[in-house]
């Protein structure tokens, strides 16, 4: 049975053999015994998946026409496939389990702010974006692509750059190259006076990124505060520390 590839579902199914083994390896370097695929779609993964012994293994596929396919193609899945979107379903375990998978990259931010949502079940992450996101996650204060995602998501996890992919390992070729990271949550979460208020912050001072902290969260401070010399600084300067650490002199 054959699949087609549907470009509304930013599909692009990985064919590279040697790329999908090195995700595999990189996985298994991190103990787990319940795995989420995201996106199988042409089950590219899914084989060395399925191949794992002792686990309990499922994965989520919007895609009909690709559920059957895998049924066909895999026995194996059968009865471990949620049909529906990422996005829309709850924690597929009770208990802790790692998330894998080619993202698909049209919600390729919105993943992983899901698994912010489920962090206290999901230890681990290892999974292909478009490069430009797995930059964005993995990025350090500084850099000109380190902003919401970076500090978010960093609060969090500790976050690594595996790989880069080219987009020639794909059918079809994506028109941006592809990076593989890994998130592993952090043992301790930097204090912070309420989850709502650091979101709000490092929302705030991104949002204006050009401008000073003073100039761009000017609304969440007194006069007084803002006279700190902090402030003359860009959000891109602060670490997830410095965010953290600045909610508790928040109005």
């Amino acid at each position: 049975m054959e699949y087609r590839l549907k470009k509304s579902l930013g599909q692009h199914f990985l064919k590279d053999e040697n790329v999908c083994r090195n995700i595999i390896d990189e996985l298994q370097k991190q103990p787990f015994e319940r795995l989420l695929e995201v996106g199988p779609g042409g089950g590219a993964l899914t084989k060395y998946l399925l191949k794992i012994s002792g686990i309990d293994f499922k994965a989520v596929e919007l895609d009909n026409e690709k559920v059957l396919f895998l049924d066909k193609a895999f026995p194996a899945i059968r009865g471990r496939i949620i049909n529906d979107s990422f996005l829309d379903i709850d924690a597929p375990f009770d208990d802790e389990f790692t998330v894998v998978g080619n993202f698909p990259y049209n919600i390729s931010t919105q993943i992983l702010f899901k698994v912010l949502d489920w962090r206290q079940q999901v230890p681990t992450v290892v999974g292909m974006f478009q490069k430009e996101v797995a930059e964005r996650a993995a990025s350090k204060k500084g850099s000109k692509v380190y902003g919401v995602l970076s500090v978010l998501v960093q609060a969090f996890y500790k976050v690594e750059y595996l790989f880069d992919v080219d987009s020639s390992c794909f059918n079809p070729p994506p028109k941006v190259m592809s990076g593989v990271i890994r998130l592993t949550r952090r043992e301790t979460v930097p204090e912070m006076r309420s989850e709502k208020a650091f979101i709000n912050l490092v929302k705030t001072a991104f949002n204006q990124r050009r401008k000073t902290l003073r100039n761009a969260v000017k609304s969440l401070f007194t006069a007084e505060e803002l006279k700190d010399e902090l402030f003359d600084k860009r959000a891109e300067v602060l670490s997830v520390e410095d965010f953290a650490a600045l909610t508790f002199r928040m109005n």
